[in-house]
């Protein structure tokens, strides 16, 4: 390898694991980051950060993208605007479309020796049963995806449209990580600070799958070095329902788990008000309908061709919880 690895999104949940990742096996890395983001959950000295250089950029400015990835070796696209809820497609797909379009051009004019685009389980097809799907399930007939979906959707499509052009790209699709270094937090980290914080009184019947994010991490290190070109691998480890996923986190911080669960019509009703009560506010929804929309399927994924063809760790999904509780106490989020 010539050149260092080009990584978006290192300010974030997955991109800061991915950093730390790399810089752990001494490959120098340049992380893109935006002019106003914050930079507290980048590699510090101590992990490394000798080997980071940033560069400014955001992704929907072209100019600075493709000089950003002159003179890389791969590129580890990591960066998305993940949300359930957005005022307007067009924002979702600036960043998570036209600005993948930009690195993807810009990586094959740099002759890059791999493109990892960072996916999601949300392009990967969906059974009405809570069985386990893999890179295989076509999606459900008439089920229209979110507006960060079908962003993704489009973007995974377009990244793997760049295969015909001679661009070794592979792609990843992380199911649901949690782990340390979830600053923002994501959705999930939401989700576990609610229970941590005792703001969790109900829940609504759902499943999830569940990995550390730094086998999400390493997973995208495997892709990089085993993947097969043009392939899709789905990162991920444990299904759980919610009640079981609860019931661990309970063990873990010394808590109930709640017992009432939500009907769906309930929690859809909900949704329903508090995204109506956001087109007016213009703040985000507390309950944002598509979070209920998607709870009404059960998440579960088959990461079998992972762990096959690129060895992703299974690390238990308890000790992720463990390690995300401590994260999150030792920096204030949790008392």
């Amino acid at each position: 390898m010539t050149g260092p690895a080009l990584l978006t999104g290192g300010t974030g949940f997955v991109g800061a694991n991915v950093a730390r990742a790399l810089l752990a096996q001494g490959r120098p890395v340049r992380a893109l980051v935006r002019p106003r983001s914050d930079r507290r959950s980048l590699p510090t000295k101590a992990e490394g950060a000798d080997g980071l250089e940033l560069v400014e950029a955001d992704l929907r400015d072209r100019p600075r993208v493709l000089r950003a990835v002159k003179g890389c070796d791969e590129v580890f696209h990591v960066a998305a605007d993940y949300r359930f809820w957005a005022r307007d497609f067009d924002e979702l797909r600036a960043s998570n479309v036209e600005g993948t379009r930009n690195l993807l051009d810009g990586a094959l004019q740099a002759g890059v020796r791999r493109f990892i685009h960072t996916s999601t389980v949300g392009t990967v097809g969906l059974s009405a049963q809570p069985s386990p799907c893999d890179e295989e399930t076509p999606h459900e007939a008439g089920r229209a995806p979110s507006h960060y979906k079908r962003s993704k959707q489009e973007a995974e499509s377009l990244a793997l449209s760049y295969v015909a052009q001679g661009l070794p790209v592979v792609v990843v699709n992380p199911s649901t990580p949690i782990g340390p270094w979830d600053r923002k937090p994501t959705p999930t980290g939401k989700l576990l600070l609610d229970f941590f914080t005792g703001r969790m009184p109900a829940y609504v019947k759902t499943g999830l799958n569940f990995i550390h994010v730094r086998d999400v991490a390493q997973g995208h290190l495997l892709a990089a070095e085993k993947g097969q070109v043009g392939a899709r691998y789905i990162l991920g480890n444990a299904n759980l329902s919610m009640r079981e996923f609860l019931e661990l986190l309970a063990r873990i911080a010394g808590r109930r788990a709640p017992k009432l669960r939500i009907p769906y019509a309930l929690a859809f009703a909900v949704g329903v008000a508090s995204t109506a009560l956001s087109a007016v506010s213009r703040a985000e929804p507390r309950v944002p309908l598509e979070a209920v929309r998607t709870s009404r399927r059960f998440m579960f994924f088959d990461s079998s061709k992972a762990i096959r063809e690129l060895g992703l760790p299974q690390t238990p999904v308890e000790t992720a919880a463990r390690e995300a509780l401590e994260w999150f106490r030792s920096n204030g989020y949790a008392p």
